[in-house]
């Protein structure tokens, strides 16, 4: 549960370096190896380690002198199972990554079981499963196998150190009674088993081991940077950006550059451009999701690092162009998270206004339909509007809209165009868009070319320039007569 929680409080940056199959693995996999080696390892350690002690604490009173050749065989023992503990690890390791590349094939075939049977990728699909699995198995075996290896030998050497201990009893415990020769014997008889189960063990706490390391890596990697105090109920949604450079961790070139522009509350600005020029990095700036290096962003005159993380982005609303559902009913799905306590004619009025109530009227059990894992049982355009929803419902002063007319069709996008319209009116709103048409009506548009802008205006003002926006605007504008013929 604490490891769950962690991962509710990591950097996007983690999210983005990390592949969700090894994230999953380490709750599904690497939680499991470290409870069964803090429980059953744990109880044999401790029940079989104190008989271990108890036997020859006992043989070392009987005789003091033939329980030496306990010490003699004790550094063979500790070599033995300081390389067998270092190749266990190793071994666990390994097992680790392939269970987490297992669980990553396997999930991406689920999700994308559509593409993969459109295209004929069964086949692919399933040798890179056979591979993985093969070589997960062929790790296990050398596991099993080194332990296996390790406890005959230990069992070995310590028949040994008995053989050698009871031919040594002949002579040294001569003037023994009947009695305490047969206790002696007995006892150091029963010495293999408890050793037997410690090595058994320790092949469990080995694999732990390995495990928490993987787990407490996670644990002990700092979260989203929060060191803001301010916090404010309402903000008024005015937003400047004043000379802002970003550049990814290991990235060699700056993904934004000398960004400088203001938004006034109730504007709407548009960002547009070929992809890889920046927009999306812009806009995933102002909630936060990475931290910007160089300039500044203000919101109502604050720098946005000085807003408390939660009040930052309880006045934005952001809709994506890959829409992210939940295996929940609508309503659920609308009055997400922290608007949960939305009220029924609230979460009614937010998909009215989205233009979602028609369909979802005709849903057998309306908003309390089920719809799938990430919605895949609406088409995108409804899935599309559920966003709109959501983001409606939540009321924010800050709209970000990710290309969030993109997967509707022209009917349902000139009805959420007017929607979007009286919504923007009250709201700042920040626009990425592709289809120009969408935009013609912000107050300002910003061209970006590779992390800079390049051109900036009103739509008839950049037409008039001609230059990027306008060879765009024309582009498209042939594009949409082909379309049309």
């Amino acid at each position: 549960m604490k490891f769950f929680a962690k991962y509710t409080e990591l950097p996007t940056s983690l999210f983005d370096d990390n592949n969700s199959g090894h994230m999953i693995a380490r709750i599904t996999h690497n939680v499991g190896q470290v409870a069964q080696a803090t429980t059953d390892a744990v109880r044999k350690v401790v029940q079989e380690g104190f008989t271990a002690l108890g036997l020859l604490v006992y043989l070392f009173y009987m005789n003091w002198q033939l329980s030496l050749v306990f010490l003699i065989v004790a550094p063979i023992i500790a070599l033995l199972v300081q390389y067998v503990s270092k190749r266990l690890r190793l071994l666990s390791q390994r097992i680790q990554n392939s269970v987490g590349d297992m669980t990553h094939i396997t999930s991406e075939l689920v999700n994308g079981h559509r593409i993969v049977r459109s295209y004929g990728g069964e086949a692919y699909e399933n040798q890179r499963f056979i591979e993985s699995s093969l070589y997960n198995r062929r790790q296990s075996l050398k596991l099993i196998t080194t332990g296996a290896v390790h406890n005959q030998a230990m069992q070995f050497i310590i028949a040994v150190a008995l053989a050698f201990l009871m031919y040594m009893a002949m002579f040294l415990m001569e003037q023994a009674s009947v009695g305490s020769f047969v206790g002696y014997l007995t006892a150091a008889f029963l010495l293999p088993r408890p050793f037997r189960q410690l090595s058994d063990a320790n092949s469990d706490i080995q694999r732990g081991i390995v495990a928490a390391e993987s787990l407490f890596e996670i644990l002990d990697t700092a979260s989203e940077p929060d060191l803001g105090h301010y916090e404010k109920p309402r903000c008024q949604g005015h937003i400047e950006f004043k000379n802002l450079s970003f550049q990814y961790p290991n990235a060699e070139d700056y993904a934004l550059t000398d960004i400088s522009f203001t938004a006034k509350p109730g504007q709407t600005i548009a960002l547009v451009g070929a992809s890889g020029g920046g927009k999306s990095t812009l806009v995933n700036l102002v909630s936060r999701f990475y931290p910007h290096q160089h300039g500044e962003i203000r919101l109502d005159d604050v720098e946005i690092n000085d807003y408390k993380l939660a009040n930052l982005r309880q006045h934005i609303a952001l809709v994506n162009q890959n829409v992210i559902l939940f295996n929940d009913t609508i309503a659920n799905n609308i009055a997400y998270g922290g608007l949960a306590n939305a009220s029924r004619d609230a979460i009614i009025k937010a998909a009215t206004d989205a233009y979602a109530i028609e369909f979802i009227n005709k849903l057998e059990h309306g908003l309390d339909t089920l719809i799938g894992e990430n919605g895949v049982k609406l088409s995108g355009g409804q899935r599309q509007r559920l966003a709109l929803a959501r983001a409606l419902l939540k009321d924010a002063p800050l709209l970000i809209l990710d290309e969030a007319t993109s997967a509707l069709d022209t009917e349902s996008e000139r009805y959420i165009q007017a929607a979007l319209q009286t919504i923007m009116k009250n709201r700042t709103t920040l626009v990425i868009a592709h289809r120009l048409s969408t935009i013609e009506n912000a107050d300002l548009i910003l061209v970006m070319a590779h992390g800079r802008i390049i051109e900036r205006g009103t739509h008839n003002e950049l037409l008039a320039q001609n230059g990027a926006y306008a060879r765009l605007h024309a582009l498209q504008f042939k594009e949409n007569e082909a379309i049309a013929f």
